[in-house]
């Protein structure tokens, strides 16, 4: 069978949205599938590339400083070349994981049906996360109006210039809206944890028929026991990740001396060059990291935080640091708790409240060594009799079978 992935990006590039692409390619092509996948050249990649039965075509689709989302929606010059025509005829199934949507009514003019795969609310929400900034908590949708200013907000926190949040606002304003409405063309709409698909579901139930829940497979991870004390934080300077939460409980704790260190990565810009301040409540700030660079990271720190005000929809971060054998600090939103259920090594509190998580820190960071081993590895051990790639990759074969009836 012939199974053609459309996605604008693919790992390593991307975030956990692409990682689960690149894991279901794999996993496909290894049970027999032969899968193409189209995606965006980035400098000093192949054209192509094979690997087994995995074919990777790599177009300039978009530069690196571009929107994502919107850029591809515009390569109508791309869904209508003989390339693609050619790869139409070809595939059995159109698969698209992430936002090109505008290739859903291509597929159906050439009677293919297509599957969807969510990894965040784009259905419910222009900016993708549920989440109302202008309410610091999540968005029930009712009020639509403040939509624009949500926009703003968050195009002010991140630095944006007036032009690039006039820009934004008059996109996700209009355009935003517009793709969830396009996933509805779809056969089948996958989402990535049962929280994930209930909340859709809460507020709209028009696709109850066509959504589907598949757990995203799990990443091959090679892990080192935790050798240091630290703590880890991987959600850059993303007040979606909770970063002002974690500042605000670390303020609490370093007020009077650099009790506990926070190594955090995915930082740019100012905050990047000038960490000073970040020094001084006890975050260690860094950059991307390569993996090498995130291994060795890793080896320092003994609980990994996550303290997002978002709706996660599963999270590879947990996953990661649960299959890591580290203890985790996380948010009691979302999916975390349905991903780390049983975990004795998981401590939740209630999202954004930084007193418990300046307790938990402190809980955690008193632990003996012995004690903290012992729960990574019932972490873990709870991860991999909960969560199976084989499971997964049988499911998503399933879905395929049944639209292909």
């Amino acid at each position: 069978m012939n199974i053609l992935f459309l996605s604008e990006l693919f790992y390593p590039h991307g975030g956990g949205a692409e990682l689960a692409t690149y894991l279901y390619a794999k996993l496909l092509s290894g049970k027999g599938f032969s899968v193409i996948v189209v995606t965006n050249r980035f400098g000093g990649e192949p054209e192509v590339s094979k690997e087994g039965k995995l074919t990777v075509y790599r177009l300039p689709l978009f530069r690196e400083t571009e929107s994502v989302k919107y850029s591809i929606l515009s390569r109508v010059d791309v869904l209508l070349s003989g390339f693609m025509k050619r790869l139409m005829k070809w595939t059995d199934v159109v698969y698209i994981p992430r936002f090109w949507y505008s290739a859903i009514p291509l597929a159906k003019a050439y009677t293919k049906p297509v599957i969807t795969h969510l990894h965040d609310y784009i259905l419910l929400c222009p900016l993708s996360n549920l989440y109302d900034g202008t309410e610091d908590a999540t968005c029930n949708r009712i009020h639509r109006h403040r939509c624009p200013k949500c926009i703003y907000n968050r195009e002010k926190i991140q630095g944006r210039g007036f032009l690039d949040t006039l820009g934004s606002m008059v996109l996700n304003s209009t355009l935003g809206f517009l793709l969830g409405k396009c996933v509805e063309f779809s056969d089948a709409v996958v989402c990535v944890s049962n929280d994930h698909r209930n909340t859709i579901l809460q507020m709209d139930s028009s696709l109850q028929t066509k959504l589907h829940m598949i757990y995203n497979p799990l990443p091959d991870i090679h892990y080192e026991t935790g050798q240091g004390n630290d703590f880890g934080f991987f959600g850059g300077s993303s007040r979606l990740k909770g970063f002002h939460v974690l500042c605000q409980a670390l303020s609490d704790i370093n007020r009077d001396d650099r009790i506990v260190a926070v190594h955090a990565a995915g930082f740019s810009g100012s905050l990047r060059s000038n960490p000073h301040w970040l020094y001084d409540i006890g975050i260690d700030a860094y950059g991307k990291l390569s993996r090498s660079q995130y291994a060795e990271l890793y080896r320092n720190i003994r609980c990994v935080i996550l303290p997002s005000v978002c709706q996660e929809t599963f999270s590879y971060v947990l996953v990661e640091a649960l299959l890591s054998e580290r203890i985790v600090i996380a948010s009691k939103i979302g999916a975390i708790p349905e991903v780390s259920e049983d975990c004795e090594g998981v401590f939740l509190f209630p999202s954004g409240d930084h007193h418990q998580l300046a307790d938990k820190i402190l809980y955690v960071k008193q632990l003996s060594k012995d004690t903290v081993a012992e729960l990574g590895k019932k972490n873990r051990q709870r991860m991999l009799e909960k969560f199976s790639n084989e499971k997964s990759i049988s499911e998503f074969i399933h879905l395929i079978d049944t639209i292909l009836c």
